[in-house]
């Protein structure tokens, strides 16, 4: 069983579905209101769990009713919480999302995912030693990002950086990671680059490998070389939310079969993820993953 471990938040999704988003000093009636786990960090970890993973979680919660029931959930996935802080002086992470034509808007407030530390990860480095992939996100503070690129490079263990929410990051941060995983505009966010410039050429100036996201056209990833491109997949779209998240878990999971074949079965993950409302709602099971890439062979 490959062996994750994930560095990141934790949330809880206020999910409206709307017919269309709203200007600014506008009210709509939205369709449909529902909570659902969330957090890229916890995201990340359900769709490497469903994936066939033994996962590991080092993040923070607050100790309230939100908290409660996300440790319930992620608990019920099979994922191990012994990293997870419950603070009680601080509330759990929220994040509120409109859901309009297949797209979202999202507004985080991190709370207690503001609460990680270097020091925590630190506590986690057992875990991470004996780690096929360790995955990390920047919804957590940066010094925390740090230590989990640090470590998992002290220790020879692949880190995937996702790179999202995007800022510019040290090229030096970026060389301790094996892969960086943004969408186009994330990546030239992450090198204060002109946005415009084309995709693949800053995929070239990257200080260390990319893996690119581009929603339904695949992915693009590079090594060494020419940037390669993966096909996406036909799919019916209802909510993208935690797409990326599953492409993230998917290419982690899937990273010892070599790049290529991960990344074209991270791509067939995300498509599976968008079928359902909420992040964690679509997340596929390795039996789905390997049907859909039966029926739409590469």
């Amino acid at each position: 069983m490959t062996r994750i471990v994930v560095v990141g938040s934790i949330n809880m999704d206020l999910v409206t579905q709307a017919s269309r988003f709203v200007g600014p000093g506008e009210t709509i009636l939205g369709e449909r209101f529902i909570t659902v786990p969330g957090g890229k960090g916890a995201n990340q970890a359900v769709a490497a769990a469903r994936l066939g993973a033994e996962v590991a979680l080092v993040g923070a919660t607050g100790d309230d009713a939100f908290g409660r029931q996300l440790r319930q959930g992620l608990a019920a996935e099979n994922i191990d919480l012994t990293r997870v802080a419950q603070l009680d002086d601080c509330a759990s992470g929220t994040a509120s999302i409109t859901v309009a034509g297949g797209e979202n808007q999202i507004i985080v407030v991190p709370a207690a995912n503001a609460r990680v530390t270097p020091a925590q990860v630190e506590q986690a480095q057992a875990l991470i030693a004996r780690a096929d992939a360790v995955l990390v996100q920047m919804e957590i503070p940066l010094d925390a990002v740090e230590a989990t690129l640090r470590l998992g490079h002290q220790f020879g263990v692949p880190v995937i950086l996702n790179s999202a929410p995007a800022q510019k990051l040290p090229a030096a941060w970026l060389q301790l990671a094996r892969y960086v995983t943004p969408n186009q505009h994330e990546l030239a966010i992450l090198l204060g680059a002109d946005p415009d410039e084309d995709f693949r050429t800053l995929m070239q100036r990257a200080p260390c490998p990319v893996v690119l996201t581009r929603g339904a056209e695949g992915a693009w990833y590079r090594e060494q070389g020419e940037p390669i491109h993966e096909s996406g997949f036909q799919v019916n779209v209802v909510d993208s939310t935690g797409a990326g998240d599953t492409f993230n878990a998917a290419l982690a999971v899937f990273l010892h079969e070599g790049l290529p074949i991960a990344v074209r079965k991270a791509c067939a993950a995300a498509a599976l993820s968008v079928g359902k409302l909420g992040a964690q709602g679509g997340m596929p099971t390795l039996r789905e993953v390997e049907a859909l890439l039966m029926q739409q062979p590469g």
